[in-house]
């Protein structure tokens, strides 16, 4: 299980991640490989110029610009100068940067359009887990409907989703918030629906599909696409 690398340039590369490789290093990866760590096997390849202060950010966390979650597959954007990851990180605050995921949910959402604005926080009684709790942080997703469809005469809906704040969990825990969870969501969907799905598909339908932002060095907007992972096509295919 490795990223695809989709661009190279001397500022950042583009990668598209597998599900079920998480991210960062913590004390809670240990002995599994992370995305942190393949970058590290790979600065020859990559030609990284890190910093010398171990304790930036970009040191740290080896140039890696944002997160997606463990099961989450899709693009993670790497920054290979200090510059250029404090510029795109810039992006990212100031929410220049536009992402673009897809998901199946359970039901049929009405309207096709709309956006989902309530405050999402560490849940008080379980830090594992985030809900739409007083005291949160802002967050704003706004959805578009692709296509609808039934499987075992249960309706799911393909949407489009498009954070414009970059939460922790935000699109699981705002489309719990609509009634409308993630197919195989096994923290958000409820334990009997994820169990069910999880026979069908044994990771969160969720993939970051689409990236767009401002080259830190030509300040040219650039686009990048991830295909739908053929594990997601072939759920739909036969619903």
């Amino acid at each position: 299980m490795e990223p695809n690398v989709l661009y190279e340039d001397t500022q950042f590369f583009v990668l598209d991640k597998p599900a079920g490789m998480t991210v960062n290093k913590a004390d809670t990866t240990k002995g599994e490989r992370t995305v942190q760590d393949w970058i590290a096997s790979k600065f020859s390849i990559f030609n990284f110029q890190f910093s010398k202060d171990e304790e930036s950010d970009f040191y740290k966390r080896a140039g890696i610009v944002h997160r997606i979650d463990k099961e989450t597959s899709g693009i993670l954007v790497v920054a290979k100068t200090l510059s250029a990851f404090l510029e795109l990180q810039r992006q990212f605050k100031e929410r220049i940067v536009k992402k673009t995921y897809l998901a199946l949910v359970h039901g049929k959402v009405i309207p096709e359009e709309g956006e989902i604005r309530v405050p999402v926080g560490r849940l008080p009684w379980n830090r594992k887990r985030f809900g739409v709790v007083a005291g949160g942080r802002d967050a704003v997703t706004r959805y578009r409907v692709i296509k609808n469809y039934t499987l075992n005469t249960n309706l799911y809906t393909l949407l489009a989703l498009f954070p414009e704040t970059g939460r922790t969990h935000q699109i699981r825990v705002h489309l719990k918030y609509f009634g409308h969870p993630i197919f195989s969501d096994s923290l958000y969907a409820g334990r009997k629906t994820a169990r069910n799905d999880r026979k069908i598909l044994p990771r969160v339908f969720l993939h970051a599909t689409k990236i767009s932002f401002i080259h830190p060095k030509t300040g040219k907007t650039i686009s990048f696409e991830s295909p739908l992972p053929k594990e997601l096509q072939k759920i739909i295919q036969t619903t």
